[in-house]
């Protein structure tokens, strides 16, 4: 049976899917699907509000979703999924559902909180293997 957080990270592969495509959907209604189609050497005029926003949405779901895959993994390796971790797990994940279109529709710190939320998830997926690698044996004792 998969554990509850792999299941989140497979979810958050669809959400990974969402950011793409909904960034390549605001680009190419501002660009054109010539543009979307083409090789994209060209120099393009700023993107409007919008399409700035899903990019820099999309930019911070890949800087942070490499770390809840290693949340994950570490947790499926060591074998310290908890209630805990699971939460986490589900706050990472629906903190960045929610991020999404805060970011999208231009609402500031709300936007940053849902964020903070996230990122605890995070941190409460790491914690775990984190506490069981510090009484582990180290290359020099």
């Amino acid at each position: 049976m998969m554990r509850l957080e792999m299941t989140v990270l497979l979810w958050g592969c669809l959400l990974a899917l969402v950011h793409i495509f909904g960034a390549a959907q605001v680009k190419t209604r501002q660009y054109g699907p010539k543009w979307n189609m083409g090789a994209r050497d060209e120099d393009l005029p700023p993107p409007n509000p919008i399409v700035g926003r899903w990019v820099r949405a999309q930019a911070n779901f890949f800087e942070t979703f490499p770390l809840a895959i290693v949340a994950v993994v570490a947790l499926s390796v060591t074998g310290t999924q908890t209630f805990w971790t699971q939460l986490g797990a589900l706050l990472w994940l629906g903190g960045r559902i929610v991020y999404l279109p805060l970011y999208a529709a231009g609402v500031p710190v709300v936007r940053t909180i849902v964020f903070l939320i996230s990122l605890v998830g995070i941190l409460m997926m790491l914690w775990p293997s984190l506490a069981l690698g510090v009484g582990a044996n180290t290359l020099f004792g």
